[in-house]
């Protein structure tokens, strides 16, 4: 067992109040332009903005160029024309790749019963989609988000394509607009959050190391869960493959809570913090009625319309308060 550092932990604490009293708003184009020099190099060290966003979140207008930096589009280090050129190579890279595809679809479709299963599941659930807004103005794309998941599907061998991913990839559409940004800003967030969200890569770990952290946060609930509840925390795998976002009242809140995991502030794979902040949202009902796993699964799927500033700050204030406790070091590795 060990403790983790109490550094960390003033730390952890202090990004909660920042949260809770929203002291300060969204960082601006203004300030975010100030964060570099006349070429474009930081000014600022990284550390120092991406605790600003964990503390106070992105305005609209400066969320599509931060998060190039948050999920690794950019280099920190890069200056304004090595951007101009990584954009450019990466238009081309993604141009390429859709060549490759259109020459080798026929053979895939011939050969690969599993592409014509995958397609056939993406264009059922884009058609799912709300594509217009309530004044019937067009959102989304659904034959460039069809175009665009395909592609990940064949180029990304580990993540494959699982349900939710389409929900995820038009979040990405509704920030920028270019096709080539859409797919590489999507490949990237799932290399950066560690493919948590992914059933055969991260999830299980995810729901492994959230039993670990309500069996130490939390031993009466834990209790509960194994006796009444069996399964139960397994069972809430979709809360990490949509990462979070059917729990939101907006898509502002689900991409404020992206940006944080993005961060790695104040840990990484932050998520799991989220996931034990939510189910403290039951526990309460859950141990007063006394609960089967059945229904503690029902009040979980009826956490909707969350605030994101409220559940960052809440798990912002488990992580301090799990430092001060004792973990297993496979947690710790987990974390830190």
């Amino acid at each position: 067992m060990t403790t983790l550092s109490p550094e960390n932990s003033l730390s952890a604490m202090r990004s909660a109040s920042f949260i809770l009293v929203k002291k300060k708003p969204p960082i601006d184009k203004t300030e975010w332009d100030g964060f570099f020099d006349e070429n474009g190099h930081l000014a600022k060290s990284r550390d120092f903005i991406c605790v600003n966003i964990l503390e106070r979140g992105l305005h609209p207008s400066v969320r599509t160029e931060a998060w190039k930096f948050l999920t690794g589009y950019y280099s920190w280090q890069s200056s304004l024309d090595e951007r101009l050129t990584v954009d450019s190579t990466r238009r081309k890279n993604f141009q390429v790749l859709c060549g490759m595809y259109e020459k080798i679809q026929p053979l895939l479709e011939n050969l690969h019963r599993n592409f014509i299963e995958t397609r056939n599941n993406i264009v059922c659930d884009i058609q799912k989609l709300y594509d217009k807004d309530a004044l019937g103005n067009v959102l989304i794309d659904k034959k460039k988000l069809e175009k665009i998941l395909l592609l990940s599907y064949v180029c990304n061998i580990q993540a494959e394509y699982q349900p939710g991913f389409h929900e995820m990839v038009m979040l990405f559409q509704l920030m920028v607009e270019q096709d080539h940004e859409i797919f590489w800003l999507f490949q990237f967030f799932l290399q950066k959050t560690e493919h948590s969200c992914v059933i055969n890569i991260g999830v299980a770990k995810n729901l492994d190391m959230l039993n670990n952290i309500i069996t130490i946060m939390d031993p009466l609930f834990a209790e509960h869960l194994k006796g009444k509840g069996a399964g139960t925390v397994q069972a809430l795998f979709p809360w990490f493959c949509f990462c979070f976002q059917r729990a939101f009242k907006s898509f502002d809140d689900v991409w404020r809570l992206w940006e944080v995991l993005l961060t790695g502030k104040p840990c990484r794979n932050f998520q799991v913090l989220v996931a034990y902040s939510m189910l403290q949202m039951v526990r309460e009902q859950v141990l007063q009625e006394n609960m089967t796993g059945d229904d503690t699964l029902l009040a979980c799927n009826n956490l909707i319309d969350l605030d994101a500033e409220e559940l960052i700050s809440a798990a912002c204030v488990v992580y301090a308060e799990l430092m001060q406790r004792e973990v297993p070091q496979p947690l710790k590795d987990f974390l830190l």
